[in-house]
């Protein structure tokens, strides 16, 4: 039994007559006819009975009647609505706070003015969370700084990053030529959330080099980091891409390590298997747009000597 015989045995109990349904319907009377036995055959029951030569429908038939105008209707509906929302195809991309302050919005404006058929969607959060929101198959693909853990994860680095630690104009060690490793312990340090690419960067170098700081300020907005680095007199280790206008407009000292010890890469990430669709295509390709960042640090920053 199928959607098919239902509309042909509404059509019929409509009419009253084989031969007008099968031409409402652009069929022939015969597959009107079997629809109609083939349909009786499975519930095992008379749908209609002829009596000189005129149709009158069975209780049976009148039941399933409502039943069936009331499943077609609901079937109808839902071909509507499928069409309509899914038939689009459609991107959920994650990005990690950094990405999501800096370069999602740029990013999703490139996707729709290339495909305007692209629903997409957008989840900003620590890298950590949208590691698993990629692993329960909330989100498709997503942009991150950091290192995601999972091994059933996908990771491309793709954008170059790398970290300054900022400091305010008027912090005791904003008019430094040279800095060393001594010059930051016990400073005071505003700092990302755990589950940040950007804290677990952090940690991994002050752990490295034995270094004790005082953390006196933990967020996850990237503003209320620069309100602490400009108006407390904070230290902050912060992508680049972040703080650069508040460099140029003269809101900050960069102090720039000289090592490489602070690059990084935003990494475009998915499950490894989900299916590569065209839309995860299109965001690679232009992605590959936003790799490099267009400032000389010598003509910007003191050096942070290390040792």
């Amino acid at each position: 039994m199928t959607i098919r015989h239902l509309r042909i045995f509404i059509t019929v109990a409509e009419c009253k007559k084989m031969n007008l349904a099968a031409k409402k319907l652009y069929i022939t009377q015969p597959t009107v006819s079997q629809a109609i036995r083939e349909l009786e055959e499975h519930y095992g029951v008379k749908l209609f009975e002829r009596l000189s030569k005129k149709l009158f429908i069975t209780d049976a038939g009148k039941y399933l009647l409502f039943k069936a105008k009331n499943l077609v209707e609901q079937y109808d509906a839902l071909e509507i609505s499928m069409k309509e929302n899914y038939q689009k195809e459609s991107l959920r991309i994650g990005a990690s706070l950094t990405v999501g302050a800096i370069l999602l919005s740029d990013i999703i404006n490139d996707l729709e003015e290339i495909n305007p058929n692209l629903d997409t969607f957008a989840f900003v959060n620590n890298t950590s969370i949208i590691e698993q929101k990629l692993l329960d198959s909330s989100l498709d693909v997503a942009i991150v700084e950091g290192k995601v853990k999972s091994n059933d994860l996908i990771s491309i680095p793709i954008i170059d990053d790398y970290l300054v630690l900022v400091c305010g104009i008027d912090h005791p060690l904003a008019n430094k030529t040279h800095i060393c490793l001594n010059d930051l312990e016990n400073q005071k340090f505003v700092v990302r959330e755990k589950g940040s690419g950007t804290r677990e960067l952090l940690d991994d170098f002050l752990k490295f080099h034995n270094l004790n700081v005082k953390i006196v300020w933990e967020a996850s907005s990237p503003d209320t980091i620069r309100h602490a680095v400009i108006n407390n007199h904070c230290l902050a280790l912060m992508p680049m891409r972040v703080m650069q206008k508040d460099i140029l407009e003269h809101r900050m000292n960069v102090i720039y390590n000289t090592t490489d010890e602070w690059n990084r890469h935003f990494s475009l990430v998915y499950h490894k298997d989900k299916n590569i669709t065209d839309s995860i295509l299109l965001l690679k390709y232009i992605l590959k747009k936003y790799k490099s960042i267009d400032i000389k640090m010598d003509d910007l920053s003191s050096k942070l000597i290390l040792g």
